[in-house]
């Protein structure tokens, strides 16, 4: 499993500042596109949160994650905002502005 887990967290690593990333889209990544759990469970034991951005990470929908590793979602939508993240409402960011292109953006 650790193999994977350093693979998710490669991809992760690559999303940039003002952008996210869905658990599918990272999972399709890494190279299976039924990994959406395992990407959760990577990015929860999450071992380098300064350098592997797993906040930048949300649900299909734009869903920021109740269960954030770092104390909730209140602390996960703090750091995405900082980034220049905008939500449509309380817990979801706007995916159409906000998600991360691969190849079309920067990587």
């Amino acid at each position: 499993m650790n193999n994977t887990f350093d693979k998710i967290y490669e991809i992760v690593k690559k999303i940039p500042k003002g952008k996210v990333a869905t658990y599918g889209q990272i999972a399709m990544l890494a190279g299976n596109r039924r990994w959406s759990r395992v990407v959760g469970y990577a990015l929860h034991v999450n071992p380098d949160p300064e350098h592997i951005p797993c906040y930048r990470v949300v649900n299909r929908e734009g869903r920021v994650s109740s269960a954030f590793a770092f104390g909730g979602e209140n602390i996960q939508i703090k750091m995405l905002e900082a980034d220049g993240i905008e939500f449509v409402d309380e817990t979801h960011v706007d995916v159409d502005r906000f998600l991360w292109h691969p190849g079309m953006d920067d990587v």
